[in-house]
């Protein structure tokens, strides 16, 4: 399957059996998708370009893509999903755009890495409160087999495909705390065991 995180952070994850082999991160958070305020995959020239032909420093170059760059950058407007699907302007509906493709490309690279897909999860604060975006991410992913109920859609899922979709198309609420506390018993835990520490061992949560 692959997972969609979409939000002002976004990434998406390709899982078989329950463990990741691919993802769209890179050595930051910078790289993959287009997201609230970062650029995603972006050509490393570019930074060469700032540094030498506008005289940017490492700084400044910085914090243009961290602060200043994605749906932010792209629509001169904002970098919250609810306001740029809210306007007229055309630099919404491009960052709107841009964005909806790269999910949609980064799906076929995904889907590549697993020789095949199963199902496609859509989760964070614009995978489970879009429906445009959910709609207009399956309407590109059909040549993958996902075929869209778009009432289910409307109604936030979790289902959102038909029944006949070779590909299942979910909305899936995410519970990143949680996660993060589950995987902070783990990694505070095996060490201890693996020392032989007669302290205390944690609980799971």
């Amino acid at each position: 399957m692959i997972v969609a995180h979409l939000g002002s952070g976004a990434s998406m994850c390709a899982l078989a059996d329950g463990r990741s082999i691919e993802s769209t991160m890179g050595f930051t958070a910078l790289d993959g998708l287009p997201m609230g305020t970062r650029p995603g995959q972006i050509d490393p020239g570019v930074l060469l370009y700032f540094m030498e032909q506008k005289g940017m420093s490492a700084n400044q170059i910085q914090d243009l893509l961290y602060r200043d760059s994605g749906l932010k950058g792209l629509s001169g407007i904002s970098n919250d999903m609810r306001e740029l699907e809210a306007s007229p302007a055309s630099g919404a509906a491009l960052a709107i755009e841009y964005f909806v493709y790269r999910i949609a490309l980064n799906a076929g690279m995904l889907a590549a890495a697993l020789n095949g897909l199963d199902a496609f999860i859509f989760t964070a604060g614009i995978g489970e409160n879009s429906t445009t975006i959910r709609a207009r991410v399956a309407e590109k992913l059909r040549w993958l087999g996902v075929d869209l109920d778009t009432a289910a859609n409307d109604s936030g899922g979790p289902l959102i495909s038909r029944p006949r979709s070779k590909v299942a198309a979910y909305v899936i609420r995410t519970d990143e705390e949680l996660m993060i506390a589950r995987h902070t018993v783990a990694f505070l835990s095996v060490p201890m065991r693996r020392s032989g520490s007669s302290g205390p061992q944690m609980s799971a949560v």
